[in-house]
Order: C-alpha cells, then structure tokens, then sequence
C-alpha cells in the first residue's frame, strides 16, 4: 500500500504548516487528491499561506472534521499555484467532491470579496 492510499475516500486533510520559531499549527481543511498530489484551498491572507511561503515543509494526515487523525502524519512540500487554469480545475475537483456545501461556501467567499489560493501537496515520507 502506498502512502497516498491513506488519504483516498478521506474528507478532511490534517495540515501541520510551521512558524518561523519551529512551532508547528495544525488545521483540518478540505482537500482533493488527483494522481499522487493534493490540493487545498486558503485564503490568499491566511496564517497558514504564509506560513506556507515562508516554509514549504509540512506535515499531512487524513482526519475527521474536527482534526483528529484516521491515519499516520506523512511529511510533504506545498507549493501555492497561480495560474489561473489550476485554480478552475482544482475548484472543479472540490465542487465534485463537496457539492452543494462548497457552492454555499463559495458564495459567502464571492459575498465578501475574500481571495483565495491553491496549495499544491506533494508528499516526501
């Protein structure tokens, strides 16, 4: 079994970004697998971006909504995408997988003007 198998039919990605002090932040966020890679999406202004963009290293898990982990911590890269032509198909992915939730969420985010930014996971471990 490969360590991409764990994260398969998982709804929420346990995302450990680090500050600059080593402190490491755990989040549980939405998340799409495609092939061996994983997408997450975050506000542009978000800690967790620019934790991110101070530090490519992280740490994933599968998870439940509130965090607690249904599988083992694997070490990863992220880096943040900005071609326009990822954003849509990564949101596409997440419409798939998340439906009338993500649509909901997506209008309050369209309501309030907020930016967003996707964040490409390659696994390491």
């Amino acid at each position: 079994m490969s360590i991409i198998d764990q994260f398969t039919k998982q709804k929420y990605l346990n995302l450990e970004t680090f500050r600059k002090n080593g402190l490491g932040v755990k989040t549980p966020v939405w998340f799409v697998q495609d092939g061996d890679l994983l997408y997450v999406t975050t506000e542009v202004s978000s800690g967790k971006a620019k934790r991110i963009r101070n530090n490519e290293k992280v740490n994933v898990a599968p998870c439940k909504m509130d965090g607690m982990l249904s599988g083992s911590w694997v070490p990863a890269r992220v880096r943040e995408l900005t071609e326009p032509m990822d954003n849509l198909r990564v949101n596409s992915l997440l419409d798939k997988k998340y439906g009338l939730l993500k649509k909901i969420f997506d209008s309050q985010r369209a309501r309030h003007g907020t930016k967003y930014t996707v964040l490409e996971i390659t696994l390491v471990g």
